[in-house]
């Protein structure tokens, strides 16, 4: 049985997971405003994620009978100097969700809560994949520097983004 305190914390990821929704839309709006469809889509498309990860709690909290709580959260950053800002800074976001999920894991683990740590699992395996991705766009976008060519051909690349939900917490 789970603890009240690994309850809570779970219950409280679930919530910070719609904060990174709400996030990554924001940081989309800003891309829209500046008529960057292509990465506006590929924010979009990390929002869908974020709602998914969100419903991935809900269901496992009800599936082992606790209580689903949710909250509020504060307001989202919408202020960004460049492309290069919002993605940095959505990299120190996934950095954030990385460091919550493994304070979960140790927790669970603290708990010997096994089912908990097997669902906590698919998350650690989803940040590694996460974090890499905002590294390796970052480091394409530093290439790029200037040259509109490439901008436009990497802005091309994240408009055929799409969302196609997975695992078993649907």
């Amino acid at each position: 049985m789970l603890s009240d305190k690994l309850i809570k914390e779970l219950n409280s990821q679930m919530n910070y997971e719609y904060y990174s929704a709400h996030a990554y839309l924001a940081m989309a709006a800003y891309c829209s405003a500046e008529n960057l469809d292509g990465f506006a889509n590929f924010f979009l498309v990390q929002a869908e994620e974020e709602r998914f990860h969100a419903m991935k709690f809900y269901n496992f909290l009800n599936d082992i009978g606790a209580r689903v709580t949710v909250e509020g959260f504060p307001p989202v950053n919408n202020d960004f100097n460049s492309v290069l800002d919002v993605f940095e800074k959505g990299l120190a976001h996934e950095k954030e969700v990385t460091s919550r999920i493994y304070n979960l894991s140790d927790l669970a683990l603290d708990e010997r809560e096994h089912a908990t740590m097997t669902f906590l699992k698919w998350f650690i395996e989803e940040q590694v994949e996460e974090e890499a991705l905002f590294d390796s766009l970052i480091q394409k976008l530093k290439r790029i520097d200037d040259d509109s060519n490439a901008f436009f051909m990497l802005e091309n690349e994240l408009a055929k983004r799409t969302f196609t939900p997975g695992g078993e917490y649907l």
